[in-house]
């Protein structure tokens, strides 16, 4: 066990040291995070656009202590992480002992509502799904929440749902005229100075030349809808905020974000 020798070493100075050692042990490995990991995990290692979240993310969540120390150490080939193994065994212990340690912080952290009444809300009368996706079931027009709530915290989702501001992006609904009097509506997807992709609410892609188009008309507002502060009672946003953190719990890890991925 690589922690052992610091365990035995701090216990032959004081025998009521190892409470100290302890909380030495958990600065060391907060401050090794923040100056070595956070830039691309997140401070709180909830992930970011340069790096996954490693803390709610079930499949980081299942390695054991020599298992991570072993990714943080030798990196993992083909990806952003590299090898952290100039830092020496002690550091990087601390550093697997911190990450451990925020991942049991929240996986005992209780679900603000009743994720069975989000689903319920999500897939109907919130209207979430006719344009997010979760669980393979719902719109295409918006980004798929199933991972959602692997990189969210719940203050994270609610303050996106109800704030219009808060939101990682938005996209409005652009509407284009064929010179033949086609009508296609939905958000683009790709655009140059020739052409124009848009991806209409069933999912199917649009490949349109700009010189056949006779108007493109931009929508000015999010297709997120503005006004959830006023559609949703405290309990029902709580709930569809349960129902996307129990959802993340559950699902693969996410790929990583794409501006294009709206």
């Amino acid at each position: 066990m690589f922690f052992a020798p610091l365990l035995s070493q701090s216990q032959q100075h004081a025998p009521n040291s190892g409470q100290s050692a302890q909380s030495a042990g958990h600065s060391r490995g907060q401050q090794l995070f923040a100056t070595t990991c956070a830039a691309c995990h997140g401070l709180d290692g909830m992930g970011s656009e340069r790096a996954p979240n490693i803390i709610t993310n079930p499949q980081v969540q299942k390695l054991s202590a020599s298992e991570m120390f072993g990714v943080i150490s030798g990196g993992v080939p083909g990806t952003g992480m590299p090898a952290f193994q100039r830092l020496g065994k002690p550091a990087i212990t601390s550093l697997v002992a911190y990450v451990k340690s925020l991942q049991g912080k929240n996986q005992s952290a209780p679900l603000p509502g009743d994720p069975k009444r989000g689903e319920a809300l999500f897939f109907g009368s919130a209207q979430c799904s006719s344009c997010h996706m979760a669980a393979g079931r719902g719109g295409f027009l918006a980004p798929d929440l199933s991972t959602y709530g692997q990189t969210h915290a719940a203050e994270q989702i609610e303050s996106a749902i109800m704030n219009p501001a808060t939101r990682d992006s938005t996209k409005s609904i652009v509407t284009a005229t064929t010179t033949s009097g086609e009508r296609y509506q939905g958000i683009i997807r790709n655009e140059d100075n020739f052409s124009l992709q848009l991806q209409s609410e069933d999912g199917a892609f649009h490949f349109l030349s700009k010189a056949d188009l006779k108007t493109i008309e931009r929508g000015k507002e999010s297709v997120m809808p503005s006004d959830y502060s006023s559609r949703l009672s405290t309990v029902q946003l709580s709930d569809i905020v349960s129902y996307l953190l129990s959802l993340g719990s559950t699902s693969a890890a996410p790929r990583p974000h794409h501006d294009d991925d709206e």
